[in-house]
């Protein structure tokens, strides 16, 4: 049996999100009934995040095991056509024995996309969150840098996913803005269940003055998700970057 990983992009909002479940349609579940055809067997593929419902993959990696003889170069074009236009395959690779899209995955970075302005886009809808008041991004700033290092996470992640531990590292947590987009960019060993998006909405707390950008440590030695901020809507954040050793990560690169 071969172990394929596949580089994907995909637009998030007419899905339930990555993860395989009864009677809604995923990421996963599509992509595995057009692989099974292909391929001629049932397909299980390993996703590299649960991506929740409506979030955007602009690069994901997915992989399974097959003993299908097609010619990985012809992969893509091969499921990209039967796909629907809203997921890509990308780049297909023979990845190692023992690789696993989420175990393997070294860094991600997902990025989360505020569209500010007091008149909304039309073709921004679910593709970003619309937030009509001023940004203050001086503040917001200073407090993101709380973001980065080794920390337990736990003030900024929902209860849904069990996980051994709430510590995570946190590499780099950018702000910038394009106006009237702004971008809020975390680069991490992993996330916690909706963690990305808390943390905008931790951040926008600050920017409305209900939280002090110098409390933002304190908040998250207390481990309390009653006192961060919100969890901000699905459809502003999209996985952007994951990094991988070997050949599979020369996809990534």
């Amino acid at each position: 049996m071969k172990n394929i990983a596949l580089k994907l992009t995909f637009v998030g909002t007419s899905y339930h999100g990555w993860q395989i479940q009864k009677n809604e349609k995923t990421i996963a579940g599509t992509l595995e009934a057009v692989l099974a055809d292909l391929c001629g067997h049932e397909v299980k593929l390993v996703g590299c995040g649960r991506t929740d419902a409506g979030v955007h993959a602009k690069t994901y990696c997915a992989n399974f095991k097959t003993n299908s003889t097609i010619p990985l170069e012809k992969l893509p074009l091969a499921a990209n056509a039967l796909l629907p236009p809203d997921i890509v395959v990308k780049q297909a690779a023979l990845a190692p024995e023992d690789f696993n899209a989420i175990l393997s995955c070294t860094k991600k970075q997902y990025t989360y996309r505020i569209y500010n302005s007091r008149i909304r886009n039309p073709f921004e809808a679910n593709r970003a969150y619309f937030y009509p008041r001023p940004l203050d991004l001086e503040k917001i700033k200073q407090a993101a840098k709380h973001f980065v290092g080794t920390r337990d996470f736990a003030a900024v992640r929902s209860v849904g996913t069990e996980t051994k531990t709430t510590v995570r590292t946190v590499f780099e947590y950018e702000v910038e803005e394009n106006a009237p987009i702004v971008e809020f960019r975390a680069t991490a060993d992993g996330f916690l269940y909706n963690m990305a998006r808390a943390m905008v909405g931790t951040l926008i707390y600050v920017s409305e003055g209900k939280i002090s950008p110098d409390d933002l440590p304190k908040l998250l030695e207390q481990k309390d998700r009653r006192l961060t901020g919100p969890t901000v809507p699905a459809d502003g954040l999209y996985m952007t970057k994951i990094r991988y050793e070997g050949e599979v990560g020369e996809m990534f690169n």
